[in-house]
């Protein structure tokens, strides 16, 4: 799959991608991908592509990886060509490519840094899954720098957001809370799916209230949920629930 020089993915970020992991060649939550990658689409303007053409890519980049038990797949979608400058051409092309990689075990429990790069919660691409993810790059490389595995993003306001590749979750008693879409936030497949199941809030709130939270953890299509073992240096035991929350979500992201 070549990508044009002038490809407006590759120049300016104008497109999307969704990650999906797909297990013994089955790609879990597919309809929840492709409703986002689609919303993401009206939101930008562009031309959504068909679902067999995505599933066509995904099963060809996983076919070409070599035989993976699991699988992380990206698909992307741009605007395609454009030429030069910011104006797109009055009928956007499309380009859409797909890469698999193999995934491993869990990498967690999760140290995580509040990084000093804030979400722009003004921003639409800050919802979407944007091609332009450079703030998420700087962020992660800045955790890692410091010695964590991924970075607690705020945004401008001082709210929580999520952190440079998950969303953010935490329990307090029994109940579940994640910060509300408006502050910033991806608009996450198992981040929906754990609002569904559990009746989870949304809510609004600075950092400090982490520290009283009796446990917290980080959700994504490939890593389920992930323990956080300490914020910032404040530390958090393992609790209970978290199997519990692993267990309702095994059909979208199954023990590996």
């Amino acid at each position: 799959m070549a990508v044009p020089v002038d490809d407006r993915g590759f120049t300016l970020g104008d497109g999307l991608f969704e990650t999906l992991l797909v297990v013994e060649g089955k790609p879990l939550n597919w309809e929840a991908h492709i409703d986002r990658l689609h919303r993401g689409c009206e939101a930008l303007g562009l031309p959504k592509p068909a679902p067999i053409d995505c599933l066509s890519a995904a099963e060809y980049a996983v076919e070409a990886a070599g035989p993976l038990r699991r699988a992380a797949v990206r698909i992307n979608l741009t605007a395609g060509p454009g030429g030069r400058g910011l104006d797109r051409p009055e009928q956007p092309g499309r380009g859409l490519t797909a890469s698999a990689s193999p995934i491993f075990g869990p990498g967690w429990p999760v140290r995580l840094l509040t990084s000093p790069i804030r979400r722009n919660e003004g921003s639409p691409t800050s919802r979407l899954k944007s091609l332009a993810y450079l703030d998420n790059v700087l962020a992660r490389r800045d955790a890692g720098l410091r010695g964590a595995d991924e970075a607690l993003m705020l945004n401008n306001r001082g709210e929580l957001a999520c952190a440079a590749a998950a969303n953010l979750f935490w329990i307090e008693g029994r109940e579940l809370f994640t910060p509300a879409l408006d502050c910033g936030v991806l608009d996450g497949t198992v981040r929906a799916a754990l609002l569904a199941r559990t009746g989870a809030h949304e809510v609004k709130a600075g950092p400090e209230t982490l520290l009283a939270a009796d446990a917290l953890f980080l959700t994504n299509s490939l890593i389920g949920v992930a323990p956080v073992q300490s914020l910032d240096g404040h530390d958090f035991e393992d609790h209970p629930r978290l199997a519990e929350l692993s267990a309702l979500l095994a059909d979208l992201v199954p023990a590996a």
